[in-house]
């Protein structure tokens, strides 16, 4: 191996779709892309449910915190639990607890005794069983396919996960429609088998190739110990911080406040252009994930994290300020080719620098960075807009993108420098 910018790379380019190629991965990557649809069509019919009940504007905001919330408080922890046990297993309990959340919304929907406090509970319990999920599936990405095909897996993992946020409100609706919320709820718990399954037949545990490394105890005083180690590597602290500042400015606001674009930007029926608005937001992720691995142009360094972070943010302010609409789907897709690009990049290069023993709580500590602060988007766009428009908030947290993007560059910069 050499280093690129401080990030270890193999000498030789991984084979294109190198993912896909190893069985194993490839059926975890459906499975994954199925789990994902699943998270999604839960959010659509219990989302619906819970306004057409309650018509409460403070419960549609506690949903998008309560999903988002776990990664910021228990990413490092459960990275832990990665660390220390069979990923299989952790990835099982996580599923078993989407299903039996998604099995408790259908009880409380057919007997009719759904309410708020019960609700909040459901709703953070999925969160949780997502925070949970994370750490122990970047390890198996790397079990699977080992140092020199990693970025091919987790780019192709993002692109799956892609596919399943863009289906999963297609599929969601369509349940709704067709089979109504309480037999759709149930039926959705099936989406969640295939991977379950399959990690029942898989031989890979997430620490296969460690050779046997010794497991850490679990325990707050170790997360710090990691969290120490981390601040000590530049590098490291350089993609987190890039993680975060996506997450924080822009986040998961852009799409609850499409409705709003949609409407401003006067393009026909402000459904349709809100559907397309949306369909162009979750395809640049897919056509991103495809593009990259195709070309294979892109490696997995510090700079290209930089550049494709900033990249997303300029397409982010053009949007905001943009009054074309044909001009405002293809920001929207090149900020989805960008932003896929920036965090598979960044997740890939905080696993190969990350110490084998210690990984879990390395992907933990940028989880909760990259995952846990997308609540902030709630309060620099979403809050922010309700004072300023939300074409200025968006505008300025895009801005402010752009200039934290360019000082994490510059403190990467200065550790290369340091290390020369």
């Amino acid at each position: 191996m050499s280093a690129v910018n401080g990030v270890p790379s193999v000498a030789v380019a991984p084979r294109r779709f190198a993912a896909l190629r190893n069985r194993d991965c490839r059926a975890y990557l459906f499975g994954a892309a199925l789990m994902m649809m699943a998270d999604n069509i839960e959010h659509v019919i219990t989302y619906w449910v819970l306004w057409e009940r309650f018509h409460s504007e403070a419960l549609s905001g506690f949903q998008v915190i309560s999903h988002w919330i776990p990664f910021l408080f228990l990413s490092v922890w459960f990275g832990g639990l990665a660390d220390r046990f069979d990923c299989r297993r952790v990835i099982q309990v996580a599923n078993a607890l989407f299903m039996t959340v998604s099995a408790a919304w259908g009880v409380l929907f057919v007997t009719g005794t759904l309410q708020i406090w019960s609700a909040c509970l459901l709703l953070i319990l999925h969160g949780v069983a997502g925070a949970l999920w994370g750490p122990a599936e970047q390890l198996m990405l790397h079990d699977f396919v080992g140092d020199e095909e990693l970025p091919s897996a987790v780019r192709l993992n993002a692109t799956f996960r892609s596919l399943g946020v863009l289906f999963g409100p297609v599929i969601g609706s369509a349940l709704l429609l067709g089979l109504g919320p309480t037999y759709g709820i149930f039926a959705n718990i099936a989406f969640y088998l295939p991977l379950t399954i399959f990690l029942f037949r898989t031989k890979f545990t997430g620490h296969r190739r460690d050779g046997g490394v010794p497991r850490k105890r679990l325990g707050f005083v170790d997360s710090v110990r990691v969290l120490r180690q981390v601040r000590s590597n530049h590098t490291l602290v350089s993609m987190i911080i890039l993680g975060g500042l996506g997450s924080f400015f822009v986040g998961a606001s852009l799409q609850s406040a499409m409705p709003i674009f949609a409407q401003d930007l006067g393009a026909g029926a402000a459904g349709t252009a809100y559907g397309i608005l949306l369909f162009a937001n979750g395809a640049g992720g897919v056509i991103g994930g495809i593009l990259l691995e195709a070309t294979g142009r892109i490696r997995p360094t510090v700079s290209a994290a930089v550049v494709s972070t900033a990249v997303y943010g300029l397409t982010t302010l053009a949007f905001a300020v943009s009054t074309s609409y044909p001009l405002s789907v293809s920001l929207l897709v090149a900020g989805g080719v960008a932003n896929l690009a920036s965090m598979s990049i960044g997740q890939t290069v905080v696993q190969l620098l990350a110490p084998p023993e210690d990984r879990g709580r390395v992907i933990g500590v940028y989880g909760m960075s990259a995952n846990g602060l997308r609540f902030g988007s709630g309060l620099t766009v979403g809050l922010f807009g309700a004072v300023v428009g939300i074409h200025w908030s968006l505008g300025l947290s895009a801005a402010a993108l752009c200039v934290g993007t360019a000082v994490a560059a510059l403190y990467a910069r200065s550790a290369k420098a340091a290390r020369a």
